[in-house]
């Protein structure tokens, strides 16, 4: 059983607000079932910066800048900020990349794929049975003595500068300079108010920072410790808090057919997230983790969110990302060598530790 502390209460309200928030920000104006999703926000957010070049992706999500910044301001009310890192930076960026590989081909992190369960959308299990196997294989990779070394304390302001960037982000979604693009159509036209957005990621930006809530860290630690995992329940709360919201504002359609950002094409919506979760594992936390340890100082995180952001480019500009339509064949290949990277790297640090 869980242990009734101050963290684990921390834990149910970080995960209340994120279910009512992922669905509330839909209702507001968000992509319907995006009310929340760390993948498509990065590739809204690359195309404002003209990163890639589809007009229906283009606008600066305040979620983002939101979470990063609130994690920022918790971590210096707790002082907790540390400037940290130094950690196979190299295989921390394309791991980054292919996370968005992985996401691009599911449509959707792994928050967004709890949101699109909870609103009846029957495609995602496929998704959710490619996640856990992905978290289980990491598992087994960690155990083996896989992973890369813990990030050290580092002199300096190593830790500022990804804050610092969305800091300089959050000015220039208000100034609006000439070189940030907005859609006017497609789903980078559709979004929530700004300062609701804003407001919202601060305040699960805080929590998150606060409680060390993560989707696949809750899946993770499930594997380990079972029930008595307090985010395991965490996760619950979660997906029960966006069914009944979902069910109260009349969004919850159970099906297989004519779900909103999704396809039929299970079997790489699996292998996609199977890379996600195997990936997210190995480099400690998912998407939105990774945004919230770089808010707090952690240089290492900070090269992952560089890496998604590039990714999020990449699979938009090359045509990688899949569609209600399917998956491209490039996307397929992207996923298949995203799956030779983590294994090549994980086989190599089994004989490094050997």
């Amino acid at each position: 059983m869980p242990v009734f502390d101050r963290q684990f209460w921390l834990i149910l309200l970080a995960s209340v607000l994120l279910g009512l928030c992922g669905v509330a920000l839909a209702v507001l104006g968000n992509p319907q079932n995006s009310g929340i999703c760390i993948s498509c926000f990065l590739e809204n957010s690359a195309g404002a910066l003209g990163l890639h070049g589809n007009e229906r992706m283009q606008y600066l999500r305040p979620e983002l800048i939101g979470f990063v910044l609130g994690a920022l301001a918790s971590a210096l009310a707790g002082r907790e900020f540390r400037s940290r890192g130094g950690s196979a930076p190299m295989l921390r960026l394309l791991s980054g990349v292919f996370l968005m590989v992985g996401c691009a081909v599911f449509i959707g992190c792994p928050i967004k794929l709890f949101l699109r369960l909870t609103a009846g959308d029957l495609t995602a299990l496929s998704g959710l049975a490619g996640l856990l196997a992905g978290v289980w294989t990491g598992l087994k990779g960690l155990a083996a003595g896989v992973g890369f070394a813990r990030a050290e304390k580092q002199g300096g302001a190593a830790g500022v500068w990804i804050p610092l960037f969305f800091l300089l982000g959050l000015a220039a979604l208000f100034v609006r300079p000439a070189f940030l693009h907005f859609s006017t159509r497609g789903s980078g036209a559709e979004h929530a108010p700004l300062l609701i957005s804003l407001g919202a990621g601060l305040l699960l930006g805080v929590l998150a920072q606060r409680s060390r809530f993560c989707v696949t860290g809750s899946l993770r630690d499930t594997f380990l410790m079972g029930r008595r995992n307090p985010l395991l329940w965490g996760l619950v709360v979660f997906v029960l808090t966006a069914t009944a919201a979902n069910l109260a504002t009349g969004n919850f359609h159970p099906g297989l057919y004519g779900q909103p950002g999704a396809h039929l094409e299970f079997f790489w919506s699996l292998l996609g997230m199977y890379l996600v979760g195997w990936l997210s594992v190995l480099i400690g936390g998912c998407p939105f983790r990774q945004l919230i340890k770089a808010g707090e100082g952690d240089a290492d995180a900070g090269l992952v969110v560089i890496g998604m952001l590039l990714g999020s480019a990449v699979v938009q500009a090359w045509g990688l990302a899949a569609t209600a339509a399917g998956v491209p064949l490039y996307g397929k290949v992207a996923v298949l060598a995203g799956l030779a990277f983590v294994s090549f790297n994980t086989l190599s640090g089994r004989r490094a530790e050997a």
